[in-house]
C-alpha cells in the first residue's frame, strides 16, 4: 500500500488510490472509486464507487463525494460539503439511472457547509462561499455566495479576491502573488507574473 490508511478506515476491494494520500478516521472507500496521488480524506468521508477525485485534493471532515461527482486537481472541499446527484429523490423511487455528473474544476474551492446541486460544473479556480447553496454553473475563478448562490466578486489563482467588477472589463493584480488578471467578455484570464 503506498498511501496511508487510518485502521477505523475502509476501503473496499477494487477502489484505486493514488501515492502520498491520507485517508483518516472512520473514512469508507466504495469499490471502483478512483482517487489520485496526494489526496486526503478527513474524517467521516464518504466516496462512492463511482466517484472520481484528481491529484492534490483535500475533502475535509464529513463530506460524502456520490457517484457522479468528478473533482478534478487540487479542489478543496471544506467541512461539511454537500454533494447531492439525483434531481428529485424519492425514498420509494429507484433512481440509480438517473444520476446527474457534477463536476469541479481544478483548483476551486467549495467551502464549509456549502450544497452542490447535482448537474452542475463549477469553474477552474472558483470559490463557493461557506453556506453557498449552488444551483447552477459557476464560472472559472468566480466568487460565489448565498442561497441561491450569486456571484459577488472573482478569484485569483492564490485565492484572493480581485478588485474588478462583475462585467465589463479591467485588469487586476493579485495582492499575495503579483499575477495580473484580465477580464474581458464576461470570463477572466491569467496573463502573467
Amino acid at each position: 500500500m503506498s498511501y496511508f490508511r487510518h485502521d477505523s478506515a475502509v476501503v473496499d476491494d477494487g477502489a484505486l488510490i493514488g501515492d502520498g494520500s491520507h485517508v483518516w478516521h472512520f473514512v469508507h472507500v466504495c469499490a471502483g472509486a478512483r482517487i489520485g496521488r496526494d489526496v486526503t480524506l478527513g474524517q467521516n468521508v464518504f466516496v462512492g464507487g463511482g466517484a472520481r477525485i484528481g491529484d492534490g485534493c483535500r475533502i475535509q471532515n464529513n463530506v460524502s463525494v456520490y457517484d457522479g461527482v468528478v473533482l478534478e486537481e487540487r479542489v478543496f472541499c471544506g467541512p461539511s460539503a454537500v454533494f447531492t446527484n439525483v434531481v428529485n429523490p424519492r425514498a420509494g423511487v429507484d433512481r440509480k439511472q438517473e444520476y446527474k455528473e457534477t463536476r469541479v474544476r481544478s483548483g476551486a474551492t467549495l467551502g464549509a457547509n456549502c450544497t452542490i446541486l447535482c448537474g452542475v460544473t463549477i469553474g477552474e479556480h472558483a470559490f463557493v462561499a461557506a453556506g453557498a447553496v449552488v444551483t447552477r454553473d459557476v464560472k472559472a475563478h468566480a466568487l460565489v455566495v448565498g442561497a441561491p448562490a450569486r456571484q459577488t466578486g472573482w478569484m485569483s489563482r492564490h485565492g484572493e479576491k480581485l478588485a474588478l467588477p462583475l462585467d465589463g472589463k479591467g485588469e487586476a493584480v493579485c495582492p499575495a502573488t503579483g499575477e495580473i488578471y484580465r477580464l474581458s467578455g464576461g470570463e477572466l484570464t491569467w496573463l502573467a507574473r
